[in-house]
């Protein structure tokens, strides 16, 4: 979780409560990492963390904004921010999928 807030930290996002939250909680079978925290503005922001060799594909993008949904559903608040950090290559569709609904992309080098 360090190297996350480290990273972040470098593209000027700062945090002040930041945790991670379990994919089986939200009825997820991936592997991906999930993190929510409060921004220094007061607005609460998911990081998901996505690390494969495989390309991430629209399916996927949907399937990680769906996971957003629940977490906002469990926490019973609008979460303001969406960054995915990712490792792997981006189908240009998922992408552009995906910064249409507000999510900040960054790729992780490996």
């Amino acid at each position: 979780m360090k190297e996350i807030v480290e990273f972040l930290a470098g593209e000027g996002i700062l945090c002040r409560r930041f945790e991670g939250v379990e994919p089986k909680k939200l009825g997820s079978r991936k592997r991906v990492q999930i993190y929510r925290g409060v921004d220094t503005e007061g607005y609460y922001c998911l990081v998901m963390v996505l690390r494969k060799k495989s390309r991430i594909l629209r399916k996927e993008a949907e399937e990680l904004e769906e996971l957003h949904r629940r977490l906002e559903g469990k926490m019973e608040a609008k979460i303001k921010r969406c960054f995915l950090l990712y490792e792997a290559p981006l189908c240009s569709k998922a992408a552009t999928w995906l910064k249409e609904r507000g999510w900040r992309l960054f790729a992780l080098k490996g």
